[in-house]
């Protein structure tokens, strides 16, 4: 791990260990990768590393030998967790029915130094950060880290409930720098004392480790709207998986049904019923830790839930540290239009040299230039049958290399799969259809090649030649232009037209006169 310091106390945890099972974990592998120690009764043995399990011993663990390491560690607490005075180790047990211990986790706990560096610009900029990702990916050790950093000019202060952050007993571990550390009597009480930590010790920054309770939620937004900066984990692998969470979806603002006027519903093209973001995230910035070097950075929590609401797509900015100790920072693209495909990769009018469409006529296609696609998930004979009936040119290619674009599905483009990441770093445009129906298909081949909807009038025709100027007058510098009075489907049309230029985009006045205006910067 380059440019990493480690601290984990491991001789401590293997004093408490029975003697075989010491013996055995110093021939199974390296110890720097070893994750926990799992006994349990009746079973034999098991050592967890970073990439595979060993059994430590062929003799299954006795009552006495569970007994011993409980006799040797710190007090259990009502979440069945326990320590190792000034180390990070944390034994969970298991018990029957009558409360005897039958089987005993052992965590190895580990203080690294360094870990944050990929992201000490967004922990130092008094944003409040919100941690997520699956257990053991190394959230606590990051929140650690966070918390020594900012104590080193920050009264900070750690609200503790399962003592992983700063150790077990009454002196913290020095990975926590010049934090200070609350302690928690038990885990249905850690919203109380996140209160009591803002009343009592006027802290500039809280930390807090698993915010799983809609309690804590609420006493995290509490201490947000009194200015304080907020560094914490929760329950949950990605931005998604949280707003799903009603427990816990006020952390990012949590979503509600709302009715729109008949009027506002036919200008956004939906249903009167639709979700929207209910108040501002208690957090400002959501961190998806994937794996240990690589992160995945919602930096506007609140534009990321309101882009997930409305059907639009997550485009995190990743960061990943090579093995040489560098860190890559991949920036967010504006994320890919739904209804009308959009390349992921645009990054401002200016920087993509947009020009305004040019509608393509039915007679002049035969001078259309082919188009090499690269569909990932599409149902290829739909496509071609599309492109055959608009008779458009294009040819599916069978390597990304050899393509102008890649066309993709929702959920494909979501999974993130090793394609699309070529396509992003190599700059191809990327276009996202909703689903893979010969309509979307025929929809994203006229986009792509401006093709005018033959069924239009020619009044209709000649409003959309009109936006099309009008956004040319924008792009050369006027600050607004203003369009004449349209039929409802044609201004949508018109606002599409504008956010396919990144250009705002606004109706104005009552019908028969409801206009289009469209904005510059």
């Amino acid at each position: 791990m380059p440019n990493h310091h480690i601290t984990d106390n491991l001789e401590s945890l293997l004093e408490i260990l029975p003697s075989k099972i010491t013996q055995a974990l110093s021939e199974a592998g390296d110890k720097a990768d070893l994750i926990e120690v799992v006994l349990d009764l009746g079973r034999v043995p098991t050592a967890r590393f970073t990439n595979y399990e060993a059994e430590l011993s062929t003799e299954e663990v006795k009552r006495d030998e569970i007994d011993y390491v409980v006799k040797h560690i710190g007090k259990f607490d009502d979440d069945n967790r326990a320590g190792i005075e000034r180390t990070l180790h944390r034994i969970a047990a298991i018990r029957n029915r009558t409360g005897d211990v039958v089987g005993l986790t052992c965590r190895i706990g580990r203080a690294v130094y360094g870990t944050t560096e990929i992201i000490r610009d967004l922990i130092e900029s008094e944003k409040s950060l919100l941690f997520l990702g699956r257990p053991g990916v190394g959230k606590t050790t990051m929140l650690r880290e966070a918390a020594r950093i900012l104590a080193e000019s920050k009264r900070v202060v750690i609200v503790d409930t399962s003592n992983e952050i700063g150790g077990d007993g009454d002196v913290p571990h020095p990975a926590i720098g010049k934090a200070r550390r609350m302690q928690v009597a038990a885990p249905s009480l850690q919203h109380e004392v996140m209160i009591e930590a803002v009343e009592n010790h006027n802290p500039e920054v809280i930390v807090i480790d698993e915010i799983g309770r809609e309690l804590e939620a609420l006493a995290a937004r509490t201490i947000a709207e009194r200015g304080v900066q907020l560094i914490g984990t929760a329950h949950g692998n990605n931005l998604e998986n949280l707003l799903i969470n009603p427990t816990l979806s006020d952390l990012i603002g949590g979503i509600e049904s709302v009715t729109l006027s008949d009027e506002e519903a036919r200008r956004r093209g939906t249903q009167k019923t639709v979700l929207e973001r209910r108040s501002h995230p208690t957090f400002h910035v959501l961190i998806e830790i994937q794996t240990r070097d690589r992160l995945a950075i919602h930096e506007d929590v609140a534009s990321a839930v309101d882009s997930v609401v409305r059907g639009g797509l997550l485009v995190p900015e990743i960061r990943s540290r090579e093995e040489n100790g560098e860190i890559k920072i991949q920036k967010s693209p504006v994320p890919p239009k739904l209804a009308k495909p959009q390349p992921s990769h645009r990054e401002g009018r200016q920087q993509s040299g947009y020009q305004a469409p040019i509608l393509q006529k039915e007679q002049s296609r035969a001078n259309l230039q082919k188009i090499n696609i690269f569909s990932y998930g599409i149902a290829r004979n739909r496509l071609e049958k599309a492109a055959e009936q608009l008779k458009v040119p294009i040819e599916i290619q069978k390597r990304i290399q050899d393509a102008d674009m890649v066309v993709t599905l929702k959920h494909h483009y979501r999974a993130n799969p090793k394609s699309i990441m070529t396509a992003e770093e190599t700059g191809l445009p990327i276009y996202v259809l909703r689903s893979n129906t010969a309509q979307r298909m025929e929809r994203f081949l006229r986009d792509i090649f401006n093709i005018v909807d033959k069924s239009l009038s020619q009044d209709e025709e000649m409003a959309l030649q009109q936006a099309q100027g009008a956004i040319q007058t924008v792009l050369s510098g006027e600050h607004w232009v203003e369009l004449p009075p349209a039929k409802a489907h044609i201004r949508r049309l018109q606002h599409q037209m504008a956010q396919q230029a990144n250009l705002a985009s606004h109706s104005y006045g009552k019908d028969p006169n409801r206009r289009v205006r469209i904005l510059g910067e």
